[in-house]
Formats: structure tokens, sequence, C-alpha cells
């Protein structure tokens, strides 16, 4: 079975309390459904088209186990505390 990745892109943090509050409740989540966080931050330098925009890269055991993980109560929680407090994007990919 191949190891899925879950990488959150952040367009804008529009509000860094809510965004605080959101990594309160979505580590343990997250750490809860099997994720192990790789990286988060900014980059430390981007090439081509790439935005200096801040990025979090967590492993998983499967898709399946990211996938529901996401949709997890715990991580919906977090989910409802960050509201509209960024604008981002997830993706969940799989591993080679």
């Amino acid at each position: 079975m191949s190891k899925a990745y879950w990488v959150s892109a952040y367009r804008a943090v529009k509000d860094p309390d809510k965004l605080a509050a959101y990594a309160k409740l979505a580590g343990p989540a997250i750490t809860a459904g099997g994720g192990r966080i790789l990286a988060r931050g900014e980059p430390a330098k981007v090439y081509e088209y790439g935005l200096k925009q801040r990025i979090v890269l967590i492993e998983f055991d499967s898709v399946e186990q990211a996938v529901a993980t996401h949709d997890s109560p715990g991580y919906q929680a977090a989910l409802a505390a960050l509201g509209d407090g960024a604008e981002r994007e997830i993706r969940i990919v799989v591993g080679v």
C-alpha cells in the first residue's frame, strides 16, 4: 500500500487568531488519525512559478487514512475554528 501525502498551501492568512485556534485543534486531530507532520512553514526557497506561501506536508499510511482524518469530527471542528481565517487548498496525493 502506498503512503499518502496531505499538502496544504496557504494563499493568505486573514486572521492569525483563527489560524492559531485551528492549529490547536488540527494538530491533535491529524496525529490521532495517524498523520505525521513532516514540514510546515514558508519555503526556504522557491523556483520557477513558485509562491512564497505557507506549506504544510503531512504523511499518512494511505489515502483512505488521510481522507478519514480530514472528514473526522476532530478535524471538522478545527476547520470550523479556522472559518474564513485563511485562504488555502488541501491536496492529498499518493506516494511513489
